[in-house]
């Protein structure tokens, strides 16, 4: 629900008194942060359409198109598939340490939040050839391939490809659940893997499911798990919310 005041509280603030020198929109920019920082506008609050937003205050379209702009790159608003702008809901930052291997659900229960996932697809197929030889599978053993939507405390903040041999998890549906545990249910568990990271900008589809805008940072993460005898038991490929997400690495120095 958007404020009826939202407007009003423009209206009466530094934006419409200090008009004068610089470009509009980076004050109306500054005047909405200014109403978030402040907790006059909270997470998850809505904000109206840009039309409406412009003629409450007298200015240019461009001008609240622009201003929102800056707020969507800044992270303090996002941008709701068929529901508009709201007011970001997400933290700051979350640091994933590269030096341990651990499924996304054990990530975001490490740091208090509900981990969860949407399933958008998924498929039973045959190993391409590739495939055959990293997992070191037979041409007719059959692979699943799902894609998700990664969520944390219900925020959507990865789109994950994850293909395992459907054998290693008994054909157990996995959904919302990890991967890892079930492939540790079956046996499977995980002890080691070689994850590539990539920065990138997002492309239309993965923004549209992350809620942002086309060419925003992303971190595309591919990553080989293997068990402890070395054989391959899962391929992921990630693409993060690189607003949100730290990969930290601790380094020493070579003798």
């Amino acid at each position: 629900m958007i404020k009826t005041s939202f407007i009003e509280q423009l209206r009466s603030g530094p934006f419409v008194e200090n008009r004068d020198g610089g470009p509009l929109y980076i004050k109306l920019a500054r005047a909405i942060e200014t109403l978030i920082t402040t907790q006059w506008l909270t997470p998850g609050e809505a904000l109206p359409p840009e039309r409406e937003l412009a003629e409450g205050l007298s200015v240019a379209r461009v001008t609240v198109r622009n201003a929102y702009k800056l707020l969507l790159e800044s992270g303090d608003l996002e941008v709701r598939r068929g529901s508009g702008t709201f007011v970001a809901n997400h933290p700051v930052h979350i640091e994933q340490p590269l030096w341990d291997l651990s499924s996304f659900s054990q990530d975001m229960k490490l740091r208090g939040m509900e981990p969860g996932a949407t399933v958008l697809g998924s498929d039973v197929r045959l190993p391409s050839s590739e495939e055959a030889l990293l997992f070191g599978v037979d041409r007719h053993d059959m692979m699943l391939t799902l894609d998700r939507l990664r969520l944390a405390d219900g925020m959507p903040v990865a789109v994950e490809r994850a293909v395992v041999p459907q054998r290693l998890i008994d054909g157990e549906q996995i959904g919302e659940g990890s991967l890892y545990a079930a492939l540790a249910r079956h046996g499977h568990r995980p002890v080691h893997a070689l994850q590539k990271l990539t920065a990138m900008i997002f492309q239309p589809l993965e923004a549209d499911l992350l809620g942002v805008q086309q060419g925003d940072p992303c971190l595309l993460i591919e990553r080989v798990s293997r068990r402890a005898d070395h054989r391959v038991v899962e391929r992921t490929r990630s693409h993060y919310r690189g607003d949100i997400y730290d990969f930290v690495a601790e380094l020493t120095i070579g003798e």
